[in-house]
């Protein structure tokens, strides 16, 4: 049988797609960066390739060799956890691979059986992922709407529900710009003896004190965990969960995510604590980049990009093909604007995703404003 009739199921599936105007497809590093997630130009920092020589040289290995349970847990593993829990002012942190790893390990381990999820209606694929996994049952409640996490759960406690309720939320959302309610949603939970897990994915070293995230007036609390990326704003990879030490062993004894993955590198490690002390050391990172996204939203906005106050300024477009010409428009034009497309961003709602980091000035704002003037029709 041949391999085009056994795979043609997939075949037809990538036509589909490229038919909607859907067809994903890998793209180099090209024009000005108003795409990465290295929102304080972290990535490059001469720091942090400073302190990975530094680690190299007293004999940090590249490899962990294992996972954490096994020979992998690697001392720089623990030291950064230690200098996390510390910084966000938790009991504990434990250091996953990826943000998605971490996600998906919180939504499928801590709620159990006659348990419920309440998660925003535009949580994260991750954290999707970990609910299908999960013993707990999960309902979507409105974006950004306090009271219908509320509803949600007075409804399932009325209709007999006796576990815990988790309510599962982005603190800053990728692809809006825009913020959880997190002081209100903290006050549901604490009504309802329930749990906040909170995705601090786009906050973390950019807002809140020293960078901290959105959520740090919340972090430490017996009823919140939350998640810290070393992927974006800190120029690295991986992302520790922040919580009561608890939630920490708990994941540990019973997260697959982290119990059947090879630990992340030492050198990693490294990196992700050394980004940490720059975050602190070096504040005026953020000052530049809010005084960046406040131009930004001014000069964009006349274009109909959302004000979304944060560094993820949206122009939604609606059609998918419209959105991909715009895109390789503005991409011919010397700028990296990548269009985003469904199931990413609800159907209709596709959109150029225009990521403002320290990698560009004003000049650039407005150059790419220039250019996106001619594109748009």
């Amino acid at each position: 049988m041949g391999g085009a009739m056994i795979l043609g199921a997939q075949q037809r599936d990538l036509a589909e797609l490229a038919a909607r105007g859907r067809l994903r497809r890998l793209a180099p590093r090209r024009g000005t960066d108003f795409s990465s997630n290295d929102y304080l130009a972290l990535a490059g920092a001469p720091r942090i390739a400073a302190a990975l020589h530094a680690a190299l040289d007293r004999g940090v290995s590249i490899g962990s060799g294992g996972s954490r349970l096994l020979r992998g847990n690697d001392p720089e593993h623990e030291a950064l956890e230690d200098a996390a829990a510390r910084f966000f002012a938790v009991e504990a942190a434990l250091f996953f691979s990826s943000g998605y790893a971490a996600n998906h390990a919180l939504l499928a381990t801590l709620p159990q059986r006659g348990d419920l999820i309440v998660h925003d209606a535009l949580v994260h694929a991750s954290a999707h992922d970990g609910m299908r996994l999960s013993r707990a049952a999960s309902v979507a409640a409105a974006h950004n709407d306090a009271d219908a996490f509320d509803d949600a759960i007075a409804a399932w406690r009325a209709g007999g529900g006796a576990g815990t309720a988790w309510i599962a939320v982005e603190s800053l959302y990728s692809m809006d710009g825009d913020r959880a309610p997190l002081a209100a949603l903290a006050e549901v939970a604490a009504r309802h003896d329930a749990m906040l897990l909170i995705d601090e994915a786009h906050a973390t070293g950019v807002w809140g004190a020293d960078g901290r995230g959105l959520a740090a007036a919340l972090d430490g609390r017996e009823d919140v965990v939350t998640l810290k990326t070393f992927g974006k704003a800190l120029g690295c990879e991986g992302a520790v969960v922040c919580g009561a030490t608890v939630v920490r062993d708990m994941l540990v004894a019973r997260a697959r995510p982290f119990i059947f993955s090879t630990a992340p590198s030492p050198l990693m490690a490294v990196a992700a604590r050394e980004a940490l002390a720059a975050i602190t050391d070096e504040p005026e990172r953020r000052t530049r980049l809010h005084a960046l996204i406040d131009h930004a939203q001014t000069r964009l906005a006349t274009l109909g990009a959302t004000a979304s106050g944060s560094q993820i300024v949206p122009l939604v477009i609606g059609d998918d093909a419209e959105t991909m010409r715009v895109a390789a428009a503005v991409q011919a034009a010397g700028f990296d604007v990548r269009g985003i497309r469904p199931p990413t961003v609800p159907s209709g709602t596709s959109r150029l995703r225009i990521a403002l980091t320290l990698h560009v000035d004003a000049d650039a704002v407005d150059a790419l404003a220039r250019v996106l003037e001619g594109v748009l029709r």
